[in-house]
């Protein structure tokens, strides 16, 4: 593609996106930017989560890591839709009944001001670390196949992907990116679908006989591209016990315990609604995540045919091949899809970031109107400039680790860092006991650090064993069991319990 082309579909991208944000903002109050005016339709919620879900590190490292494990990742998918079915029938519920703005006032109510701030503050930790290093991956593909020919440095790349976030985002906040993220989700999805449809008709056949030609094909571990379910090996990290259970609970936490997906939810009018989004939502998620895994299959039976050398990180295969063997019309898409999916989950990311942060840590319900926005302004000004020095990090670290996948980078980091969340959540909803709020803090961050020491040597001392995605379920619990514990420290009476 010439850069001519690759300049002109991102300006006329982002400047639909900016208008899209004109529109919505208009008579904003820091209650639109946090809640919508709660007038958001479920079916605009619904599509648009499915954008800020997947992000850039499905759309590029899913189909990737097909080489490596097949489409085994779908076990984790399978998983999600368990979670999801808990977060509509038992969190949603919730925090519609407390009419909550950040979700994690539901902790303050019923175990005390230390724990709604020791959970808020594991979300702002793992969601800003989790979306920008989801955003890495825009700026990377930018960088590679625009910015560098042009001999524009990798910060400056970073700089520019932060600043048009801010752009679009500041004023209107969650009522902007509930539309901004429906329309982005469009190109997500109608990339993928293209994509695979060019790379079927690129090798002459069609879908029945391109799932043919994956199954056929053998991953580097020698078992079929196509292989979804993996029962042979309990010692293995994608073992599919461990995988579907893993998912379930990265579900919980990162969907129904993260102030951001949560966020759009609650934007809709009623309990109802919100319900008929999740539901929805889940489907066309996971249709999506396997269309993905169909044409990771499908990129590598390309280039096997042609006999093309692929990048030794994984996560570059499909924009190597995307910009430069398919034409055109696949490249358009391509860079429609990227950017759509690491800016739909990043924008949003970055409103809700600034919501907790605002809601849980300054007292913002009491501020004056002309006060409040200026406080947003600067938390998210705070936060763009955060994700951009996390983003550099990433890009040191990835330049250090070439085959590292993001997306296990990702989901490994969220074992630890919402572990902490969902003991809490589930401390609160499963028991009628106070907690011994001092002690709080020290157990979300003991139990993370023993897991992460248990996790690095599990091979030698439990006989080979790895643990996968598991890991946030270990972690949950036994956060669990050191809350009830801690409970025992003082009086059933000292704090009252809240439901």
């Amino acid at each position: 593609m010439s850069t001519t082309l690759i300049i002109s579909v991102l300006v006329s991208y982002f400047l639909i996106l900016i208008g899209i944000s004109i529109l919505t903002s208009r008579r904003a109050t820091s209650d639109t930017f946090f809640t919508g005016d709660r007038q958001s339709p479920w079916y605009l919620v619904a599509f648009g989560m499915i954008g800020a879900s997947l992000s850039g590190v499905t759309f590029i490292s899913v189909p990737g890591k097909v080489i490596n494990d097949g489409m085994a990742y779908f076990q984790v998918v399978l998983g999600y839709v368990l979670g999801y079915i808990v977060i509509a029938q038992l969190l949603m519920p919730l925090y519609y009944r407390l009419n909550v703005t950040s979700i994690y006032e539901y902790l303050e109510k019923r175990l005390g001001l230390i724990s709604y701030k020791t959970g808020a503050a594991f979300f702002i930790l793992s969601r800003t670390l989790g979306s920008a290093i989801r955003l890495y991956l825009a700026t990377i593909v930018l960088q590679l196949f625009l910015f560098e020919g042009l001999g524009v440095p990798y910060w400056l790349t970073a700089c520019i992907t932060i600043l048009l976030i801010w752009v679009y985002t500041f004023k209107g906040g969650i009522k902007t990116i509930v539309y901004t993220d429906t329309f982005q989700t469009f190109f997500l999805v109608s990339s993928v679908i293209i994509c695979t449809i060019i790379v079927a008709q690129t090798l002459n056949v069609d879908l029945p006989g391109l799932w043919d030609k994956i199954s056929a094909a053998k991953t580097n571990s020698g078992h079929s591209l196509s292989r979804i379910f993996v029962l042979d090996d309990s010692n293995a990290k994608n073992y599919f016990y461990k995988h579907f259970f893993g998912g379930m609970f990265l579900a919980i936490a990162m969907t129904g315990l993260d102030q951001d997906l949560m966020q759009k939810n609650l934007t809709c009018k009623n309990i109802k609604e919100a319900q008929k989004n999740m539901y929805s939502f889940t489907v066309v998620l996971v249709a999506t995540n396997f269309l993905f895994l169909i044409l990771g299959g499908a990129l590598y039976v390309f280039a096997a045919s042609k006999g093309i050398d692929l990048p030794i990180k994984t996560d570059h295969t499909f924009p190597t091949l995307a910009l430069t063997e398919f034409g055109a019309i696949a490249g358009i898409f391509f860079l429609l899809g990227i950017t759509a999916s690491s800016y739909a989950s990043a924008d949003s990311a970055l409103a809700a970031l600034t919501t907790g942060f605002c809601i849980d840590f300054l007292n913002f319900k009491n501020r004056e109107e002309s006060n409040k926005k200026r406080t947003m302004l600067y938390v998210h000004i705070g936060f763009s400039i955060l994700f951009l020095l996390i983003i550099l990090g990433t890009n040191w670290f990835i330049e250090n680790n070439p085959k590292t996948d993001i997306i296990d980078v990702i989901l490994t980091l969220a074992s630890y860092t919402y572990g902490p969340l969902i003991g809490l959540f589930a401390f609160g909803i499963l028991t009628k006991r106070p907690v011994f709020n001092p002690l709080v803090p020290l157990i979300c961050i003991a139990v993370p650090a023993f897991c992460y020491l248990t996790d690095k040597n599990s091979v030698q001392w439990f006989g080979g064993y790895k643990f996968g995605y598991e890991m946030l379920i270990i972690n949950g619990f036994l956060t669990f069991i050191c809350l009830f514990l801690s409970s025992f420290f003082i009086s059933k009476t000292s704090i009252p319990y809240e439901n």
